[in-house]
């Protein structure tokens, strides 16, 4: 499957390219090595949103082959309840890149999540080679956005349509900007934040969900906390993580609280009712309430009902 166009654009409401972000939560999206069986058993019983098999950068050369297979079977087993299965392939110039993207096809996960994406030309040559291993278009592809290249032409892998998501690859964009050691955590990425903005811009204007980076040090939760917010004050989604202890303050980050959902509420009821008398002025809590706040609302309970969901299946 070829993109059609190489150049952005922006799609209109009911281009079907554009995703539903509100419909399936994705607070917490959590790494897991693919070649540690333990660790695979483990996240059977983690509340995260969304799980990445990962075959590529927690996986040593010589044990490729077995996670792939571990990866295959606990994506098709079916024991992860409500969790978003994705898996993480190694780029297609690595050898072991064709055989990941086969494997996929075959067990049909959520999406698989492709390392250091530059081009649109990769993100058809993926596409493609899931469509001839018999992947079904379902199974969507996840953008790591880790590099300068990646940055610049955001727009064009936005906008590819078998992206579902943008995922930023924090770590290796901070090592190709050559961002000093202690920049780029604890909420203190003002060396990384107009590239984050970049990313962010090009997948709303695609329409696409967009997971911030991982943050490192997972004995530093208060230091998590702070950019977990930043994250989600910036626009993003969701966060991927490294370790399970992140996964309860990224859930938390990420839903609404019941004060957001009260008043949600009101300014529906309040909108509603002012429609229904004819009145063109709305106020909610002392403040003038517009369509744009109607919509906010909106989209904040349907991520409420959509986390319940996830929750209780």
């Amino acid at each position: 499957m070829t993109s059609s166009a190489n150049s952005p654009r922006s799609p209109r409401q009911d281009d079907p390219r554009r995703q539903n972000d509100t419909l399936r939560p994705r607070r917490s999206v959590l790494y897991m090595p693919a070649a540690n069986e333990r660790a695979l058993e483990k996240a059977k019983a983690i509340p995260a949103d969304a799980l990445i098999f990962d075959l590529e950068d927690a996986v040593a050369p010589d044990a490729k082959d077995v996670a792939r297979n571990k990866a295959a079977a606990a994506a098709a087993s079916g024991a992860y309840g409500s969790r978003e299965i994705t898996i993480r392939c190694n780029g297609l110039d690595t050898p072991w890149g064709a055989d990941d993207l086969v494997a996929v096809a075959e067990v049909r996960p959520s999406a698989v999540v492709i390392p250091k994406v530059d081009t649109v030309a990769t993100l058809d040559a993926v596409s493609e080679s899931l469509d001839r291993a018999g992947a079904p278009e379902e199974v969507r592809i996840w953008a790591m956005i880790e590099t300068p290249t990646a940055i610049f032409d955001a727009r064009s892998l936005a906008a590819h349509p078998r992206v579902e998501v943008l995922v930023m690859g924090t770590n290796d964009l901070a090592k190709e900007l050559r961002v000093r050691p202690g920049a780029d955590g604890g909420g203190d990425r003002q060396a990384l934040l107009p590239h984050l903005a970049t990313a962010l811009l090009a997948a709303r204007e695609a329409g696409k969900v967009i997971l911030d980076g991982v943050y490192n040090d997972i004995k530093d939760i208060d230091g998590f906390a702070v950019e977990c917010a930043q994250g989600a004050q910036l626009g993003f989604d969701g966060k991927t993580l490294i370790h399970p202890g992140q996964v309860e303050i990224a859930n938390d980050t990420w839903a609404p609280d019941h004060e957001e959902i009260e008043q949600a509420e009101r300014i529906i009821g309040a909108f509603t009712e002012a429609e229904a008398e004819g009145r063109g002025v709305v106020t909610v809590d002392g403040r003038m309430i517009e369509n744009l706040h109607v919509d906010n609302a909106r989209r904040t309970l349907a991520i409420a009902s959509a986390i319940t969901e996830a929750t209780n299946t």
